[in-house]
């Protein structure tokens, strides 16, 4: 893969020494109301398609999809590991194109959103002490990135997205993000984003170099088991005032890169205390459906909003399966199978919304 980089000339050292000197410019409206993405996450599958995972979301109206191929980077290693054939065949570039394939023949956009997983920690904490470590990962993420970059390209992906929700580093870092999106556009000719963790947002320095912002939308916002909707919508409103007055400063669209709910008690909350635990928790499809019935009611109203993408989608899901999978299926993010597919459906399908 460092081929790539080395066939097109770029140069990670020049672009972390040399950083751009033009300002941030930021807008303040848009002409015209921005399309609302009626999109999925789609979970990279283990092995082939058996058959086409796009027809179920085209039953649902789903228009967009999110394909993510992952690399794995070790916690306080400076090292970006893909492409292994230890991975999962959908996370890999040769899964990655069929996927793709498949959702353009299905008449369905796609965001390529390349990630990296870092087992028991999170790429939002990654720092490093050493320059040295810095520019290695930043070399190896580059390789990964532009790989990806490639293959949109290739591909007529309609948005690409270079990052996902490295809260520090792109703080410490700016210099290198900058210089990656440079390089990201002399590949790639689509439009970018940078999914940010729901925290994050306003501390992304280089929003003026994207297309639209990208938020990753878990927001905590109530306690209880079954929040009602109504409850849902108020807790929204401060958040919903932030958003747009972001969106004002930035002029640019919002589009939730992730947004989504577990169907257990207490979703709407704190989710990432409780995933490790989701199987122990009584499962509560209401709360789940209620959940995305807010985000709706509260968003789709807002001209600034592009859509979202809920987290998760399994491809050629056949239920829940039996044992401790059908515990982790039927407390998981998946909609399918559930009340919150009913709930996207009467979203996504309703022409006059």
């Amino acid at each position: 893969m460092k081929i790539l980089v080395f066939l097109l000339g770029f140069s990670l050292f020049n672009f972390c020494c040399n950083p751009p000197s033009e300002k941030i410019n930021y807008s303040s409206s848009l002409e015209h109301p921005v399309e609302k993405m009626k999109g999925i996450s789609l979970v990279a599958p283990a092995r082939p398609f058996t058959n086409n995972p796009m027809e179920p979301l085209n039953t649902i109206g789903a228009d967009w999809i999110t394909v993510m191929p992952f690399a794995f980077s070790p916690v306080g290693e400076p090292q970006v590991h893909f492409n292994s054939s230890r991975q999962w065949w959908g996370e890999r570039p040769e899964g990655t194109i069929e996927t793709i394939r498949l959702a353009k023949k299905s008449n369905i956009k796609v965001i390529l959103k390349p990630q990296v997983w870092m087992h028991n920690g999170w790429v939002g904490e990654m720092t490093f002490d050493k320059e040295e470590d810095w520019q290695k990962w930043e070399s190896e993420y580059t390789d990964f990135i532009l790989t990806f970059a490639a293959v949109a390209d290739s591909m007529n992906v309609e948005v690409f997205c270079i990052g996902t929700e490295f809260k520090l580093a792109v703080q410490e870092r700016e210099k290198y993000w900058r210089g990656l999106i440079r390089a990201i556009k002399k590949i790639y000719k689509g439009k970018l984003t940078y999914a940010s963790n729901w925290d994050e947002y306003p501390l992304v320095p280089f929003w003026d170099e994207l297309d639209f912002v990208g938020v990753d939308t878990y927001f905590p916002l109530v306690e209880s088991k079954t929040p009602t909707v109504e409850e849902l919508k108020k807790a929204w409103q401060p958040i919903l005032k932030k958003l747009r007055r972001f969106h004002q400063k930035t002029g640019k669209p919002i589009v939730f890169t992730e947004y989504g709910y577990m169907s257990i008690d207490g979703c709407a909350h704190k989710n990432w205390e409780l995933e490790d635990k989701r199987t122990e928790i009584p499962v509560n499809q209401q709360a789940q459906a209620n959940a995305i019935e807010a985000v709706f009611e509260v968003f789709w109203k807002e001209d600034w909003w592009g859509g979202g993408f809920l987290w998760k989608w399994y491809p050629n899901y056949k239920g829940e399966g039996q044992g401790r999978r059908a515990k982790f299926r039927a407390a998981d993010y998946t909609p399918q199978g559930k009340m919150a597919e009913e709930v996207l459906k009467k979203w996504f399908l309703d022409e006059s919304k």
